[in-house]
This record gives structure tokens, sequence and C-alpha cells, in this order.
């Protein structure tokens, strides 16, 4: 099967296609502004080093959020526009997901922890073994993550991977209440991983959408009183 991928929700830009296991094309950029602009070359760019075209593609798939409003509609956009043009299924990964299995993987652990940065003193966490979910993707404080996952120690005993931008500080908390995990340097998804993901996933009967785990700041006006 060959899938293509892409991620745009967070502190990166990425896009890979995969066939079977083989990556046949990788990229991956870090960046906080200029997805929209950069995405459509991009995978332009690894469509030309895959040497297949766009119509050779079985599958798609998009990290669907949490990430910030902008980031993540410009990725879930740009592949249901290739959905629609292409007719290929297209499969929804959430950003934190994508991040465990980068995480255990590069650790070699059996479960990870993926603590995000939500700002206003939250994160999103999500909390998974290699079998299974122990705690799904969340908006929460840092210290209800802390306690989650100290909540589920008897699952974690073949290690606890940690990764985004606030694991650094959720690790010492854990470390001084005697949980030991391993810190991991993964800060954003990588397509790489949702397409790894997205390969096994079964297809979904109707379009993914986008996740969204706090509401928009913007409210519409209230109308005015007749």
């Amino acid at each position: 099967m060959k899938l293509l991928a892409v991620d745009t929700a967070l502190g990166a830009c990425s896009a890979v296609i995969l066939d079977d296991e083989m990556v046949r094309g990788h990229a991956f950029e870090p960046m906080q502004r200029g997805h929209a602009e950069r995405i459509a070359p991009m995978v332009q760019d690894v469509m030309l080093s895959s040497g297949l075209n766009l119509d050779a593609v079985d599958r798609l798939a998009v990290t669907v959020g949490p990430g910030t409003f902008t980031g993540q509609r410009v990725g879930y956009a740009f592949m249901r526009g290739l959905k629609l043009a292409l007719g290929r299924p297209l499969i929804g990964i959430t950003t934190l997901a994508a991040m465990a299995e980068a995480a255990m993987a590069q650790t070699g652990t059996g479960a990870a922890a993926v603590l995000h940065d939500a700002r206003r003193d939250e994160v999103y966490l999500t909390l998974v073994t290699k079998a299974k979910t122990l705690s799904g993707d969340r908006l929460v404080s840092i210290a209800e993550a802390v306690d989650t996952i100290l909540e589920f120690d008897n699952d974690l005993t073949e290690g606890l991977a940690m990764a985004g931008t606030a694991s650094r500080h959720a690790a010492e908390i854990l470390l001084s209440r005697g949980c030991k995990p391993v810190l991991s340097d993964i800060v954003a998804p990588d397509a790489l991983w949702v397409a790894r993901v997205a390969m096994s996933a079964t297809e979904p009967e109707t379009t993914p959408r986008p996740l969204y785990l706090r509401p928009p700041d913007a409210r519409l006006p209230a109308s005015p009183p007749r």
C-alpha cells in the first residue's frame, strides 16, 4: 500500500510517502508559522523523491489535532482537497497519537505520555501503551496530567516515554514522586509516524473531522435586541 501523509498542526511541517514499510520520500521542517505556504511545495518534493505520481497513492492521512487552530486546518484542508480530487480514503490521526508512537520507538519503551503545552497553564495529554489507550486526548492542567500518569503506574512496567513541549517539566514532577520516565526529543508530530499509524487503521466511512479540545477564542457578536 502506498500512503501519503502530512502534518501541519503544531510546531513543524512534514510530509511522507510510504510504500508498505519503505519510506519513498520524507520531509520534516520545524516551524511555528508558514505552514500554508510550505505544505504544497513540500508534498511536491516528496512525490518527486518517491518517483511516484499522486494517482499511484492508495490512501491519504493527516493530523486532525489537537493543535493550533490555523495549523491543523491547513493540513486538513489540503488533504481533504486531495481526497476529493483522487477519490482516495483519508485517515485522520491525532497529533498526540503520532508523537506517542514516535516516542516509544525512539526510547524502546512500552508506553508513552504526550504532554504538549496548550497555554493557560494547561496541556494536551494522551497516555498510551503499545497495546491500548490508557487516557485519550484531553485538555488538562499539568497537575491533572501528572496525577493521571501516576494513576496508571501499574500499566507502565515496560517503561514510560515522555514527549511534547511540556514533557520535561512533567518528568521532573514525576521523578520527585517516584516515577522514572524516559524523556524523548519528540516535540512535534512527524508525518512519518502519522503514516505508520494510518497504514494499519480502519478506513473511515466518513471524512475525518478536525479535533478541537478547546473552543475557539473568537465569538460571534450577539444579535442586537429587537
